[in-house]
């Protein structure tokens, strides 16, 4: 009965417990209480069915089965508790667990590395990012590692950087600090104490992003260095209040203090009151314009007064209002004075600050247009200096330069105020009123006699003289171009008849001159038509007597056919080529045939051409002859150039250094003509010619005049002594041959010895046909 009352007692504390919240003890007291009820319910059963068949002691048998059931209740409680002692346990793992998993997945999705120390500095926890960002492995981590551990293992993988190493050094390392990796990346670590004397670090890399700023600070560098060396002044404004925000260094000429000093300035706070009002009403009419407004105007500077280009462009807003006001200022005050200076030199001569022939074509054309309406006349005068090439020759170009501007200062005393201009070279141009043709010709005679008169220039005395040519208006034409073209005819009919003199235009001096300028047309249309030829003129060994196996080269000369005109003489194309430089294109033509045609020759005689200076002068004539000896295959040393002085006069260190670089290639170098200059023996000492050619005056005159033996024997002992050939040209006699070869000159050409004729004339002398006999030359 009083295990009834106990169980009874049980059951309604379980259930209490149940009622009050007890949710682990439900099933464990459920099935313990269930199971004393049912053993109480049939303790009278089993007492009376297994009752022993005496009593133990005095002890009543029901007694003894209450005593047990109460035991393995009691025991069933206890098992009960700990059942539920054990399940709370798990819960409470299992909670952890989550929580453990939730915070590590959570660390491990971050994007930085996270490290946790204790405060022996031993690891705690770091997530996957930490081993991504150092490539280290969750193997390698084992427990109870170090601080110092992991950076081992970093200076393993080849991850350990200079900045973590001395951070971490301290003994309470705290703050941040960008690692710089052996591979160059970049990692911002920050490191932070924890409560419990731990440590907690975030590790980010950050090389993107370091990258982005350090060529955002490269760009804005860049572009204040830009900004500070643009060549003109820059200046930013705020509209809505007129602060200055920005200035360049060019700024600080114009504003007169440095560019530091002006940031949140106004105008009023720099300049005075005037300059201040009027710089502000300047900048409200570019705002109010809304475009750019560009000006000049002088500026007080520490340079003194300079003259400033300045541009005004109003920048606007997003919502369409001005915002800024940019100004720039640019000092243009040499620019203008160049373009003055050039706007000058365009229309003056720069030796002779005169006129030049633009400026002349001007004139002329506006005293035609006042003379046409009113019947008056004028002359136009082209003056041609004199003597002005030997000049050059013999005192230099510096002295043919001051004879020049003297020149000039005399037609322009002599004029009395008519327009005096510098053509080009040695001609003049000068307009005279007045009555004509008596007042161009007095003008002319005046001009004569004053430079008649000799000059006195750096010491030394040159003489100088003018030809002249006149045309006159109306009367020879009505234009700019006929009137001074006329006159140029006049001056060439003046230089035809004499130097010195003075000649009027007449109408068939036009046509003269219309003449020329169609033979000119004609030598162009010639020389790309194949209207030239050449003939070949022997060259030989002097002796008494001259047979075949004496010649030893032969002479290239131009010849021309004219359609029309029939043959042209040499002595009127060539100087016509030489003046309108058709000589360049014409000698490359002649050098190309004559080594065309002498590298077919079987037998291997010398070949020799003229250079023009103008072929020095212009393109690469160095070149050219490589070309032309690569292309015809003619061996260099059968090519001979034969040049005159004019190649060094024009130009002497150019046209020797070309004359050295002609000799590399290994060509022969001839001067021709020599005597008839100034400066022969001057070359002679400069450069090493192969051979000297006695001009044909000399050579003419022998036994007519002393002279001219005594001249050429000297020539001859001059070209011996420098171990130099010499060739007379223009032997026609036997006499002339005679002397040459008793005075012991080396070669000879002339008439006397083959006249120039085409090559198929002696073809038995180069080896294409064999040679009928001997041509033998000789008196009687």
């Amino acid at each position: 009965m009083a295990g009834k009352t106990l169980l009874r007692t049980w059951l309604k504390t379980c259930l209490k417990t149940r009622l009050t919240g007890g949710k682990a003890l439900t099933p464990a007291v459920v099935v313990a209480c269930l199971t004393g009820l049912a053993l109480t319910g049939n303790a009278a059963f089993a007492a009376t069915r297994f009752a022993p068949p005496d009593y133990i002691g005095s002890l009543d048998p029901n007694l003894i089965w209450e005593i047990l059931l109460g035991g393995f209740v009691v025991l069933s409680f206890l098992a009960a508790v700990v059942v539920w002692v054990v399940s709370a346990f798990r819960r409470v793992q299992r909670q952890q667990l989550r929580r453990d998993t939730f915070v590590s997945s959570a660390f491990n999705h971050l994007g930085q590395g996270v490290v946790i120390l204790d405060a022996d500095r031993r690891l705690l926890f770091c997530n996957e990012r930490y081993l991504d960002i150092y490539g280290l492995k969750r193997s390698e981590i084992f427990k109870g590692i170090t601080s110092t551990g992991l950076r081992e293992l970093r200076s393993a993988r080849g991850t350990l950087d200079a900045e973590s190493v001395e951070f971490f050094a301290h003994p309470m390392p705290k703050g941040s600090f960008v690692a710089t990796l052996p591979d160059a990346r970049s990692v911002v670590v920050k490191v932070n104490p924890l409560p419990n004397g731990g440590f907690i670090g975030i590790h980010e890399e950050c090389t993107e992003q370091r990258k982005l700023a350090q060529e955002l600070e490269s760009t804005k560098k860049f572009l204040e260095m830009v900004v500070d060396n643009i060549p003109v002044a820059l200046i930013v404004q705020n509209v809505e209040d007129g602060r200055y925000l920005l200035a360049n260094r060019g700024s600080e000429a114009v504003i007169n203090r440095r560019r530091e000093d002006i940031t949140g300035l106004t105008t009023e706070d720099i300049f005075n009151a005037r300059e201040a009002k009027l710089i502000v009403s300047r900048d409200q009419a570019a705002i109010h314009k809304r475009g750019m407004i560009s000006e000049e105007h002088p500026i007080s500077t520490e340079a003194g007064l300079r003259l400033f280009l300045t541009r005004r462009v109003t920048v606007l807003g997003d919502g369409g209002a001005p915002q800024y006001l940019i100004k720039t200022y640019e000092d243009v005050t040499d620019r203008r004075q160049t373009e003055a200076r050039m706007a000058h030199m365009a229309y003056h001569d720069g030796l002779t600050d005169l006129p030049n022939r633009p400026a002349f074509m001007q004139a002329l054309a506006q005293m035609i247009e006042a003379c046409g309406n009113v019947a008056e006349e004028f002359a136009v005068l082209s003056i041609d200096v004199d003597g002005l090439k030997e000049i050059n020759d013999v005192f230099g170009y510096a002295i043919g330069d001051k004879v020049l501007i003297e020149v000039g200062q005399r037609i322009q005393g002599a004029a009395g105020g008519g327009v005096v201009a510098r053509l080009g070279g040695d001609e003049f141009g000068l307009i005279i009123d007045g009555k004509q043709p008596q007042g161009g010709r007095a003008i002319a005679e005046r001009i004569a006699e004053l430079l008649g008169h000799q000059f006195s220039i750096d010491g030394k005395s040159v003489h100088a003289g003018v030809t002249i040519g006149i045309s006159l208006f109306p009367r020879d034409g009505t234009d700019a171009a006929a009137l001074l073209a006329n006159a140029g005819a006049a001056l060439f009919r003046a230089k035809a008849t004499s130097r010195g003199s003075i000649s009027i235009f007449e109408p068939e001096m036009d046509q003269q001159l219309r003449d020329r300028r169609l033979l000119h047309q004609d030598l162009s249309a010639a020389i790309h038509n194949g209207e030239l030829s050449l003939h070949y003129q022997p060259q030989a060994r002097a002796g008494q007597t001259v047979v075949d196996d004496d010649i030893t080269g032969f002479e290239a000369l131009a010849r021309w056919i004219h359609p029309s005109r029939g043959f042209v003489p040499p002595g009127e194309f060539i100087p016509l080529a030489e003046e309108s430089g058709l000589i360049v294109e014409m000698g490359e033509w002649i050098l190309r045939q004559a080594c065309v045609e002498a590298a077919s020759w079987p037998v291997p005689l010398q070949i020799a051409v003229n250079l023009s200076p103008a072929q020095f002068m212009h393109g690469d004539l160095v070149g050219l002859v490589h070309s032309i000896l690569f292309d015809t295959g003619l061996q260099p040393g059968r090519l001979e150039l034969e040049i005159t002085e004019g190649v060094l006069i024009e130009d002497f260190e150019r046209g020797l250094a070309l004359l050295r670089r002609l000799k590399a290639l290994g060509v022969r170098i001839s001067m021709d003509d020599f005597g008839s200059g100034y400066s022969s023996l001057t070359y002679l000492q400069a450069f090493p010619f192969d051979k000297i050619k006695i001009d044909r005056a000399f050579v003419t005159n022998l036994g007519h005049n002393p002279q001219s033996a005594a001249i050429v024997r000297a020539v001859i002992g001059l070209g011996h002594g420098l171990d130099v050939s010499i060739v007379a040209e223009g032997v026609e006699t036997q006499e002339q041959l005679s002397f040459l070869a008793k005075e012991g000159c080396d070669g000879v050409q002339g008439y006397f010895i083959g006249r120039p004729a085409p090559i198929g004339q002696y073809a038995g002398l180069i080896g294409r046909a064999p040679a009928v006999r001997d041509v033998e030359r000789k008196a009687g």
